[in-house]
């Protein structure tokens, strides 16, 4: 099963939680800033994501979605 990561970069604080627990690393943190000047994560697409949804368990702002396809 393959999953889809959608992160909101403007409610993301970059603390790399979602990247430290991610079992694929199918999520990176980015080399963009949002507007409050944080760094913020993005999945990596290359990395095939299971839409385990680990990352968006450990997020602390609620930033990120995942469905399965």
């Amino acid at each position: 099963m393959k999953g889809r990561i959608v992160i909101d970069g403007e409610l993301c604080k970059g603390c790399g939680l979602c990247v430290h627990f991610c079992p694929r690393s199918a999520v990176v943190l980015s080399r963009k800033i949002n507007a409050k000047g944080y760094v913020y994560a993005e999945p990596d697409a290359k990395k095939g994501c299971t839409g385990c949804a680990v990352c968006a368990l450990m997020c602390p702002e609620a930033a990120i979605e995942v469905s399965r396809e």
